[in-house]
C-alpha cells in the first residue's frame, strides 16, 4: 500500500460518524446494509450520512450496489487488510512480545474473513 493510500484511509476514518458506519459494514458482512438501515442504526441525518459514505468509498474502505430501489453498502475487506497490513509491516522491529496482542486479535478475526480476501 502506498503511504498516500494510508493516509486517504485513516483519514477517512478519522471521524466519529465514519468510523461508526465503517465498523458497522465491517460487521454486516459482505451483504452489507442499505443506505435507510445505516441511517436507522446510527440514528444519522440522510445528508451527514450520505457525505461520509462518500467519503468512506471514495479512500476505497466501502463499495456500493444497487438491489432494486436500495443502495447497499459493504466494506471492502481487501482494501482494510491492505490497510491493517501496511500499519502492522515490520511490526515492533521483530519484538513478537510487543505485537503478541495484535496477533492475538488477528487470528481471531480470522475465520471472520470472506473467503474472497483470503484467496
Amino acid at each position: 500500500m502506498e503511504l498516500k493510500t494510508a493516509i486517504s484511509s485513516l483519514s477517512a476514518l478519522a471521524h466519529e460518524g465514519r468510523l461508526a458506519t465503517f465498523r458497522m459494514l465491517v460487521q454486516a458482512g459482505p451483504d452489507g446494509l442499505a443506505a435507510g438501515e445505516i441511517a436507522r442504526r446510527l440514528e444519522a441525518a440522510p445528508n451527514s450520512l450520505s457525505a461520509n459514505l462518500k467519503v468512506l468509498s471514495h479512500a476505497g474502505l466501502i463499495c456500493s450496489r444497487r438491489e432494486g430501489r436500495s443502495i447497499i453498502y459493504s466494506a471492502e475487506y481487501d482494501q482494510m487488510s491492505r490497510l491493517l497490513g501496511y500499519l502492522m509491516e515490520d511490526c515492533c522491529n521483530g519484538a513478537p512480545e510487543i505485537c503478541a496482542p495484535l496477533a492475538d486479535v488477528l487470528a481471531r478475526t480470522a475465520c471472520c474473513v470472506p473467503a474472497s480476501v483470503n484467496a
